[in-house]
């Protein structure tokens, strides 16, 4: 019978959330090198981290179909399902890195002995070892602020992840057979999750045919297949002749073919999304565009990243009430501020 430890960390739900945990795993594995480390994730944003080489086993939670983008493929399963796997699995250890309530009941349940994790939404009482949350810092930091909290030094902050050599060749034959291997290339990323955070989507098809036109780059699209209809919709909106065609793949790539995709191209543009936390993490430039959602916690982590947002007395609102000003903070975002990035990044 093995005497290793056994650790299990908890963030399941959100490509940009889960995506910000490889600091955490990086520096958990760095403090841990002999133990088995675990990760509960949701069925599709779980993907994104498949091939980090910090966590030994992904275990999928999936429960509820309340989100169009985290449906997993087989039969969903009960919440207390996971609380008989996680008793047998019988870890020492959680770092519950999730917030919610049903999170800690979890792992309670499950009879983990050190629980350690956020003081939020009245759970304290569920856990061993409560960390405050803080809302102005960077949810990457807050993250390491659990390590920090249980005694573990942090030796390295930057977000890496790391691209499947077989995703990677399949883009690669994709851009081969549309004769794209040899351009230069920009994502144009129109869609979020959430509407509340979308730039107008007349801007996006400005930018598209700037890009196209102007810059003679070949503009990709990606996304679920949720998302492909959105960018037909743009390309009507361009009303002058485009140099080359937009290739849509919406819905034709998986997280881990996408995220491939994403760092081989030159450049990404979008609203605040996990696509953003994508190209930062496999080092691609991004031109993000910000508006409700605090900029300081959830801004692309990187150097040469060129962050658009609004400094206006209402924002940021964190999307908790109906706008009473019209997305005025996204509004205030200009077509000509994303073109001079596009030139900063790609040169003039």
């Amino acid at each position: 019978m093995s005497d290793k430890k056994k650790i299990l960390v908890v963030r399941y739900r959100f490509i940009g959330d889960t995506i910000l945990t490889l600091p955490f795993l990086k520096n958990l594995r760095l403090a841990e090198p002999n133990a088995q480390i675990d990760m509960l994730v949701a069925p599709k944003s779980g993907e994104i981290i498949e091939d980090c080489p910090f966590v030994d086993n992904f275990i999928y939670f999936d429960t509820t179909r309340k989100h169009k983008y985290e449906n997993g493929k087989e039969k969903k399963k009960s919440f207390w399902h996971y609380v008989s796997l996680l008793r047998k699995n019988k870890y020492d250890k959680a770092y519950v890195l999730k917030r919610s309530l049903s999170s800690a009941i979890l792992i309670f349940l499950a009879g983990i002995k050190d629980r350690i994790g956020f003081d939020t939404e009245h759970r304290g009482f569920l856990l061993t070892k409560r960390i405050p949350y803080d809302n102005n810092k960077h949810e990457s930091e807050c993250f390491l602020d659990v390590l920090r909290a249980d005694g573990i030094n942090i030796s390295d902050s930057k977000l890496e992840n790391t691209v499947n050599p077989v995703s990677a060749e399949k883009v690669e034959n994709i851009l081969t057979e549309n004769n794209l291997s040899d351009k230069k290339l920009v994502i144009v990323h129109a869609t979020a999750t959430n509407a509340g955070k979308l730039w107008d989507l007349k801007n996006f098809a400005k930018v598209t045919e700037y890009l196209i036109n102007q810059k003679n780059v070949n503009v990709i699209f990606c996304g679920t297949d949720f998302d492909y209809d959105t960018y037909d919709r743009m390309l009507k909106m361009i009303d002058v002749p485009l140099k080359s065609k937009p290739l849509n793949l919406c819905g034709k790539l998986s997280l881990k073919e996408s995220l491939a995709l994403t760092k081989r191209v030159d450049l990404l543009i979008g609203n605040d999304s996990g696509n953003l936390h994508m190209a930062s993490s496999v080092r691609t430039p991004v031109i993000g565009i910000y508006g409700p959602m605090p900029f300081e916690k959830w801004y692309a982590l990187g150097e040469n990243n060129i962050l658009l947002h609004s400094d206006i007395p209402c924002s940021p609102c964190g999307l908790r009430k109906k706008c009473p000003n019209d997305k005025l903070c996204l509004k205030n975002i200009t077509v000509e501020q994303v073109t001079d990035g596009i030139n900063k990044i790609l040169g003039s």
